[in-house]
């Protein structure tokens, strides 16, 4: 796995994609999908996630070599019609940093984006951009010069407007308040597993759950955790049936009781108890695996998932596939 010294599953990908023969390629990828696919031009290779904006009908997407962009979708759009990435914003101050997991805070009409350094691993950052004027709203830097490396991968925002973003690279969660203000750091003893390799990356996508507290992955090992923030920070493993979900990248809350858990496969998990345990009941491998499965989200009722790398030059083809789950 080229040594061992990455940060992010963009290195274990890159591996995973040079042992896969060429002619398996050509075959995932003129094989006719068995869901609906949103096919779209772009510029860049990777886009690490997309998330859908039902009120404007666009996907938005985070650029890994830095910036937002928007697929417009018609009303009357046809699969086999591609469609087109738009930029909305990229910031020069941020440039050489990758712009990862994104989350629509509907309430404040601002976008929240994570931001890191993937390949040096010495800056994480979250942004927030108002998704009118699409001005930068705040930026604050999670690590310190000092510190050790971290990768800000993923962000949520509770009810209060506190937004959350995962470290996969220290298995950290840090709190970022309402005007961008840094409250806090969340570590457990639970997040980090023993023997190196289970920790290459570790706390990776991350929810806010209606009822009061979050839910996020650990990538490597699979395992779900429940996290209740306040004065005190309680962090509970979710016992689960049927997993590990293991390389378990972006999740999504489907409804209260569902989860979805964007990877290859992706995982449908349902839980009746609050989240105390949770239960896979079904699971979705579809014919775009080799562009690597990264996050999902839902529109009019049906889950989408985001896949990394883009295909073709000098404009890449990039795929947003529904996941229809069995069981």
């Amino acid at each position: 796995m080229a040594s061992f010294l990455c940060s992010t599953r963009f290195f274990v990908v890159l591996f995973l994609i040079s042992a896969v023969p060429i002619a398996v390629l050509i075959s995932l990828e003129t094989a006719t999908p068995s869901t609906h696919v949103y096919h779209y031009y772009s510029k860049g290779w990777a886009r690490e996630c997309a998330k859908w904006d039902d009120l404007n009908r666009r996907f938005f997407v985070s650029f890994f070599e830095n910036g937002i962009g928007q697929i417009a979708v018609p009303d009357h759009h046809s699969p086999s019609d591609p469609l087109d990435e738009v930029l909305l914003v990229r910031d020069a101050d941020l440039a050489g940093n990758a712009s990862l997991g994104i989350f629509i805070d509907r309430a404040r009409n601002r976008l929240m984006v994570a931001i890191a350094d993937v390949f040096g691993n010495r800056y994480s950052a979250v942004a927030a951009y108002d998704m009118t004027t699409w001005d930068r709203l705040f930026l604050t830097q999670l690590n310190r010069p000092a510190d050790e490396k971290s990768v800000a991968d993923d962000v949520a925002v509770d009810a209060e407007g506190n937004a959350y973003i995962t470290d996969c690279w220290g298995s950290k969660i840090w709190k970022v308040g309402i005007n961008g203000e840094f409250i806090s750091t969340i570590t457990c003893p639970l997040f980090t597993h023993k023997g190196w390799h289970r920790n290459l990356v570790g706390l990776n996508g991350i929810v806010y759950h209606p009822n009061g507290y979050l839910l996020v992955v650990h990538m490597i090992t699979g395992h779900l955790f429940k996290v209740t923030t306040g004065s005190e920070n309680e962090v509970r493993p979710i016992k689960l049936v049927g997993g590990p979900c293991s390389l378990g990248d972006g999740i999504e809350l489907f409804s209260p009781t569902k989860l979805v858990v964007a990877g290859n496969p992706t995982w449908l998990v349902e839980s009746f108890d609050d989240w105390e345990t949770g239960t896979v009941v079904g699971k979705f491998r579809g014919s775009k695996v080799h562009r690597l499965t990264t996050a999902a989200t839902v529109k009019d009722g049906k889950v989408y998932l985001n896949h990394m790398f883009g295909m073709g030059f000098p404009k890449k083809k990039h795929a947003i596939v529904e996941a229809v789950f069995s069981s």
